[in-house]
């Protein structure tokens, strides 16, 4: 049956543990990470029309956004009617929710949704099995979008293994005025190393998640993956935003069990021990002038929630 419309929701994401290799020949380091899909979600709807066209709604502003082919929706649009021998007739409407340039990963989320919408919408019977590599070749955090969970990435943090977590993680998310560029972050940790390469251990290629951080989730232990946090790009983001070090400080002092900045930042995610911490932290960051968002993890990955 042909469809008029379909909607479909897809998660943001906090990175409980992240890990950079050495920078390769290449310009690229391999990573390890360990995602939790949060219950703050992106949703397209995708409706036929003659070529690809793209919008923006919602809470977040998305008017600074692009909408050609330099922005994901496009590109995955496009992409599946290649891969599926159909004409890229779409529109897409994306409401946002996830902070932009956050380090929480909307533009993958929007990107694996419009793979799951413009599926159902054309008919091209890929799946989620059949999209995964055409969501790799999107970019490292897109796959993710689609499974959701909680999942060890490890390569560019494209190749996924669940880490089936036991119960639910409460989380305060502290979000920034402005943005950071992932690919800045990274050539300032690639600059952080070499200036303090006396001091620091070497930093091999190959990079894995720490087996703590790994049993802290499998067991739903807040307190033990409080203590197995890691993210080795939050130096170099708290050297381009200074500012984030006292919203760190702000957390850790008004309840949270932990902070970290997410992915490339410049969001803050904090644990808390459960909901009502969650409301009264979202609280003192109000009253500091700083937005905050109350979520809980894992959520389930891109699911289609609407068809007509």
């Amino acid at each position: 049956m042909r469809r008029r419309s379909v909607t479909v929701r897809a998660p943001g994401k906090v990175n409980l543990f992240f890990r950079v290799g050495a920078r390769r020949p290449d310009g690229y380091h391999d990573v390890a990470s360990l995602y939790q899909a949060l219950g703050l979600y992106e949703e397209v709807t995708a409706e036929p029309a003659r070529g690809v066209s793209l919008r923006f709604v919602g809470p977040v502003d998305g008017s600074g956004l692009p909408l050609d082919e330099s922005n994901l929706c496009v590109r995955a649009a496009r992409m599946l009617a290649e891969e599926a021998g159909v004409p890229a007739d779409v529109s897409l409407t994306v409401l946002k929710r996830v902070p932009i340039a956050g380090g929480m990963g909307g533009g993958s989320a929007d990107a694996a949704a419009t793979l799951l919408a413009c599926d159902e919408l054309w008919g091209t019977g890929l799946g989620r099995v059949g999209l995964r590599p055409l969501a790799a070749r999107l970019g490292a955090d897109v796959p993710f979008a689609l499974e959701g969970g909680t999942a060890v990435g490890t390569g560019r943090g494209d190749e996924l293994s669940q880490a089936l977590a036991k119960g639910e993680f409460h989380w305060v998310l502290a979000l920034s005025a402005g943005g950071l560029s992932t690919p800045e972050v990274y050539a300032e940790l690639d600059r952080h190393r070499e200036r303090h390469s006396a001091d620091l251990p070497p930093v091999s290629e190959t990079v894995s998640v720490d087996a703590a951080a790994l049993q802290a989730v499998r067991s739903g232990d807040r307190e033990a993956l409080a203590d197995a946090m890691h993210n080795d790009l939050q130096a170099a983001a708290l050297k381009m935003m200074p500012g984030l070090s006292a919203v760190l400080e702000l957390g850790e002092s008004h309840g949270a069990l932990a902070g970290i900045v997410s992915g490339s930042g410049p969001t803050c995610a904090f644990l808390v021990p459960h909901a009502l911490g969650a409301a009264e932290l979202q609280a003192a960051f109000a009253r500091s002038g700083i937005t905050a968002i109350a979520t809980t993890g894992p959520a389930h990955g891109a699911r289609v929630i609407e068809t007509k």
